[in-house]
């Protein structure tokens, strides 16, 4: 049971995530080099060009995930507390959750890649 709210609550949280990232890459608050990073990771994984091709099962997905995680993670902690739970929707425990999710998904990137990410981001 608990993993069908799990689910359920991601999908709902879905929504509310989108808006959040609009609005802070909206946000003159928010250091434009952290909207930058947002923007050339959506744009990496768009991009046919890759490190690991899709075409490796599992593995191929894996640079893309962590570029993603790493700058959404990047954003929402540039932005501030007091600006992302500004501009947040949905119920607290969500937000908490979402900020958990990435931190941990954070803390699974390789320590020289994210430091590598850290450099480039300014950071």
């Amino acid at each position: 049971m608990q993993l069908r709210q799990l689910a359920t609550d991601s999908v709902l949280m879905l929504p509310n995530l989108i808006k959040l990232l609009g609005r802070l890459v909206k946000d003159p608050r928010v250091p434009r080099r952290s909207k930058l990073v947002l923007m050339a990771a959506i744009g990496y994984v768009m991009s046919p060009i890759d490190v690991l091709p899709e075409v490796i099962p599992v593995i191929g997905i894996v640079d893309d995930l962590f570029l993603i995680v790493f700058a959404l993670n990047h954003l929402i902690e540039r932005a501030g507390e007091e600006v992302v739970l500004e501009h947040w929707d949905g119920p607290q425990d969500l937000l908490g959750m979402v900020r958990s999710v990435l931190s941990t998904a954070n803390d699974l990137v390789p320590a020289k890649i994210r430091k590598l990410l850290g450099m480039l981001a300014g950071s």
